[in-house]
């Protein structure tokens, strides 16, 4: 793999020696690497390895965050359009921030079948998919390889800097509710910006299913809708023992 966008290839290399996938990493190679489920303690022997230049951590919260009511969702998809006429100028549901199309029919999890299916074929209820803003660690923020996930100065939201991002998709693999879009077009990844603190898809509802509220921690709120599988770089793991790991593990080390 080479590093003509930016992406060191060094510690994928690495990580791929530590988990056992020893042969040469093709582009192939790579996404498969970054769909495994490998947890950021493996890499955390790596990280010493590595130099003081710490990325970018995210330690304050978003100052608002979007409430969704299955109740009242009547699955008009407006939510969608707004977000998408704001944020991208243009009427693209697929790059929505907000998730409604897709739990339209099952719910989140799709076609499990029982009681414990929602949509049309279920319950009847649409559990809109909206981006919880986590708290530090940011799954998202985390995984990004070139810290193009920031932090807003207004809001606190997470966003995607254009500019920096390299269209590996990394953030899409951790978010353990499936939250991030891509822009095919732009080659950029896209999440929810809050729409610097009047998101449209909350003025654009007209059932009232959604509210913009201050900040509380939803991503205690029910179970991840898919396992959250991402590669961590060793410089973050690195950035994280000063914080995660007990002196004494690490002294023993």
């Amino acid at each position: 793999m080479d590093n003509k966008r930016g992406i060191s290839s060094e510690w994928i290399g690495q990580a791929a020696k530590a988990t056992g996938w020893e042969a040469e990493l093709t582009r192939r190679g790579f996404l498969k690497l970054s769909a495994c489920a490998l947890t950021s303690l493996a890499f955390l022997g790596l990280g010493e390895a590595y130099g003081e230049n710490a990325p970018l951590v995210i330690l304050d919260s978003a100052q608002g965050v979007i409430l969704a009511d299955p109740t009242r969702c009547v699955a008009c998809g407006r939510c969608e359009l707004a977000c998408t006429e704001y944020n991208d100028g243009r009427a693209q549901p697929s790059l929505a921030r907000i998730k409604i199309a897709r739990a339209v029919n099952f719910g989140p999890t799709g076609p499990t079948g029982g009681q414990a299916m929602h949509g049309d074929w279920g319950d009847g209820l649409v559990i809109q998919g909206v981006c919880r803003q986590c708290p530090h660690p940011v799954p998202c923020a985390t995984a990004c390889p070139q810290n193009a996930i920031i932090a807003d100065t207004k809001t606190g939201a997470r966003v995607v800097d254009a500019a920096r991002c390299v269209g590996c998709r990394l953030c899409q693999q951790a978010c353990p509710w499936g939250m991030l879009s891509f822009d095919e077009e732009a080659g950029v990844a896209a999440k929810c910006t809050l729409c610097h603190g009047k998101p449209k898809c909350v003025e654009a509802c007209p059932a009232a299913a959604l509210r913009y509220v201050p900040w509380r921690d939803l991503t205690r709120d029910g179970s991840p809708t898919r396992p959250a599988l991402s590669v961590v770089s060793p410089e973050t793991a690195k950035a994280c023992l000063d914080c995660h790991v007990p002196a004494g593990a690490k002294a023993g080390k």
